[in-house]
């Protein structure tokens, strides 16, 4: 699992936590490990613009670790959330049985990206600025590469909106949430349950 932009923080650790509950061996992954948010957040995000670096090092690495434990049953999936979904979608093709992309950015290179990807499970928001038309173009996207994919978007819904409670540092929260960025409990549901559904069907 990897977490959103604000890091490894409770509200991420409850989604691996419920990850767990459904029965699978999960491992959130600190993208941020290497000095905390405020250091590693640029490094980060220009890894996934680039398409290497520590970052998906870190990614690879939690695979091989899941991978070679006596607790895992053979497949393994990828999960991530805003910053995360954009990493779950750039390593699909990387041996990865299904991805869980929620509202993570598309990459320049969408077409070559998704080459080889494995079956993809997407959860946009219909009210999320930073992400306009990102649910059509990655459906679309992913007919023409004839990836397996269930990609829905909810009208409702902001960015973050399957987190359970607001997150990012408290003196941001009053803007994120007049940007619509949040919690919205009915998408969540519907959007944790097509993820339920998407792994049990390709993890089993």
């Amino acid at each position: 699992m990897i977490h959103e932009i604000f890091g490894l923080d409770d509200v991420m650790r409850r989604h691996a936590d419920r990850l767990a509950g459904l029965g699978y061996l999960t491992l959130a992954v600190d993208l941020f490990s290497a000095g905390g948010t405020a250091r590693c957040l640029v490094t980060t995000m220009t890894a996934m613009i680039r398409g290497h670096g520590r970052a998906f090092a870190d990614i690879s690495v939690a695979r091989e670790y899941l991978a070679g434990s006596p607790d895992c049953a053979g497949k393994i999936g990828v999960i991530g959330f805003c910053l995360g979904g954009g990493f779950a979608l750039l390593t699909a093709g990387d041996g990865y049985e299904a991805a869980a992309v929620n509202y993570g950015p598309l990459p320049r290179h969408l077409d070559e990206t998704l080459a080889g990807a494995c079956p993809i499970v997407g959860s946009y928001g219909g009210r999320d600025r930073s992400l306009r038309g990102a649910a059509g173009r990655l459906d679309a996207a992913l007919e023409k590469a004839d990836v397996t994919h269930d990609v829905k978007e909810y009208p409702a819904a902001g960015h973050a909106f399957l987190n359970d409670a607001e997150a990012g540092p408290r003196a941001l929260r009053p803007l994120l949430r007049v940007a619509g960025i949040g919690p919205e409990p009915e998408s969540a549901k519907d959007a944790w349950g097509r993820i339920e559904a998407f792994f049990a069907a390709h993890l089993s």
